[in-house]
């Protein structure tokens, strides 16, 4: 068994969470909004983040995270249709479009047939949608909301895939599929073309102004959170609630906090809690958004957990964690499920990963 260990000294963390998460013992906890239908769902996606990664970020920041706040808590199983370890494709497409399928897998079924997910059914009942990442937007976990691949490896398909959706804003990396590309189109133009204000720096997020954004924002993948990523999560995830709440009919968002996960590959313990930490500020503006709406179902879960992380000493009060990885890979174990509005009081359990999209589509009243 392979064993990689680290201790890490967070001390500097203890004000990352932009939402204040209580102090000492008393921790505020959202009671409002539990039953009815949904008008909009954010579905945060923590890739990577089992129970071990949370309590890391918690330790790291003394104790608390704005995960402290849901009381609807419960457990998805993740294997695939082939593995007892998921890959993200299978575990993502399992999330968006209710069905098991195998390890690579992009929106399609066992068979390789193309499956709807839950962007485009809400698409189809005209509500605006988005996805916000900090990977490239054709990395595994947003190409099975949008796209329709036998192999998550199809990255300029995947790309190309976007001009077939009304999706209004995507943020996040990967403008090499869309501009740089072995057939020689330029993606780009089509999107301007359809309407889209692009943005290609980070910086410029916050200043977008369109009602349908594209935002190209790395050439590949974001950069790690302490190599000067900054905010770029929480401000695009601000500016898509901005943008999509515009929306009479409501909005479907993906938020996912991408390199917890890769953290997790690396063994690297500074490199998950900064992930976490950067994953859960974005949380706390979200269910600050939830909270003043009303209408707004938050789930925030995970699509595997990746390392074997196991926390085997610490220190709350200094922000210390003793931890060791048992794998450079995922696991196989459940993943938590955490839920805040309406409809929210039906993700408690224990259940597999394709009911979460059953959960969202009786939450949006597609299905009974």
């Amino acid at each position: 068994m392979r064993l990689a260990a680290f201790t890490l000294s967070l001390l500097f963390f203890a004000g990352i969470c932009q939402a204040q998460v209580g102090s000492g013992n008393q921790t505020k906890k959202l009671k409002k909004h539990e039953h009815g239908q949904a008008k909009n769902i954010i579905l945060m996606i923590g890739d990577g983040m089992g129970v071990s990664q949370i309590y890391a970020g918690m330790t790291a920041n003394h104790g608390h995270l704005n995960l402290d706040q849901f009381q609807n808590i419960g457990f998805s199983k993740t294997h695939s249709a082939n593995d007892y370890i998921t890959d993200s494709g299978a575990a993502a497409t399992a999330i968006s479009t209710g069905r098991k399928t195998f390890d690579g897998a992009i929106g399609v079924d066992i068979d390789t047939i193309p499956a709807t997910s839950i962007l485009e059914y809400a698409e189809r009942n005209n509500k605006a949608t988005g996805m916000v990442v900090t990977s490239s937007m054709t990395h595994a976990t947003p190409a099975s909301f949008i796209a329709h691949q036998a192999s998550r490896k199809n990255y300029e398909e995947i790309a190309a895939d976007f001009l077939n959706t009304d999706i209004d804003v995507f943020i996040g990396g990967g403008l090499k599929n869309f501009n740089q590309r072995k057939d020689q189109r330029d993606l780009t133009s089509q999107l301007d073309d359809k309407g889209y204000q692009l943005i290609y720096s980070p910086d410029s997020i916050k200043f977008a102004i369109g009602e349908k954004i594209a935002g190209l924002v790395y050439q590949e993948h974001g950069p790690k959170y302490s190599e000067g990523r900054g905010d770029m999560l929480s401000h695009s995830a601000q500016k898509a609630m901005e943008v999509l709440n515009k929306d009479t009919d409501g909005f479907f968002l993906m938020i996912e906090g991408s390199q917890i996960d890769w953290g997790g590959h690396d063994n690297d313990g500074p490199y998950v809690v900064n992930e976490m930490l950067d994953f859960d500020r974005t949380i706390g503006i979200v269910l600050e958004f939830a909270e003043k709406d009303g209408n707004t179902l938050v789930i925030v879960t995970a699509d595997h957990e990746t390392g074997g992380m196991s926390l085997t000493g610490g220190n709350i009060e200094k922000g210390e964690v003793n931890a060791k990885f048992t794998t450079g890979d995922h696991t196989g174990v459940m993943v938590p499920v955490f839920a805040f509005g309406p409809g929210s009081e039906n993700f408690r359990g224990i259940y597999e990963n394709t009911e979460i999209f059953n959960k969202m589509m009786v939450a949006f009243g597609f299905i009974e």
